[in-house]
């Protein structure tokens, strides 16, 4: 079945709204989110090279527009193994350096198969990394900065998500999630009562 754009844009959007948002996985994105200084951008670009050329740009967005406070860059074409999409990101990671980047910007990472190393596949821990595509969320250092010393205690924020994923029910998770190749998991966690 072919995606279409609109489609991938809607389901990343929606996931955004519903569960980074609706779930406050991320108290810092309601701000900017109000103000309009997000932006989603997709690439599809089908070569590693291609989505590097398009990561690029968007930094260089970021950098010569203060406006923009953050770019989610989604990758509708590519990276959909969580090995590429982590190798990817090394290399994101080379071209921060390489343009002098470091301190300025910094990529969160998003996928539909994410895991934590070490983890379990089924752990829910997992979820509050999964998109329903591969996504480089851009984010200005100074931007974080701001954020952390504006909140009370920023290293609850791990343990409240994934207390938050894990009162969830399968059906909620299956709604939630409902993204391409973003499946509900088997875990034995129920609902409390």
């Amino acid at each position: 079945m072919v995606t279409s754009e609109g489609d991938i844009l809607r389901a990343v959007e929606r996931w955004f709204e519903q569960v980074v948002l609706g779930l406050n996985l991320c108290p810092f994105a309601h701000k900017p989110q109000h103000e309009g200084r997000i932006r989603f951008e997709l690439s599809m670009a089908d070569s590693v090279e291609s989505a590097l050329s398009d990561l690029y740009r968007h930094l260089l967005n970021l950098e010569r527009q203060p406006e923009i406070e953050t770019t989610v860059m989604i990758c509708g074409n590519l990276l959909d193994d969580f090995a590429d999409y982590n190798q990817f990101l090394d290399l994101a990671d080379q071209l921060l350096a390489q343009q002098d980047w470091e301190g300025l910007f910094q990529i969160a990472s998003f996928h539909p198969d994410y895991r934590f190393a070490g983890s379990a596949e089924d752990d829910r821990a997992n979820w509050t990394n999964r998109s329903p595509y591969p996504l480089l969320h851009l984010i200005r250092e100074e931007s974080i900065t701001q954020a952390v010393a504006s909140h009370p205690d920023v290293n609850s924020i791990p343990p409240t998500n994934i207390q938050r994923l894990e009162q969830l029910s399968e059906a909620e998770m299956a709604a939630l999630f409902s993204g391409r190749r973003v499946t509900c998991i088997s875990s034995d966690t129920k609902k409390p009562g």
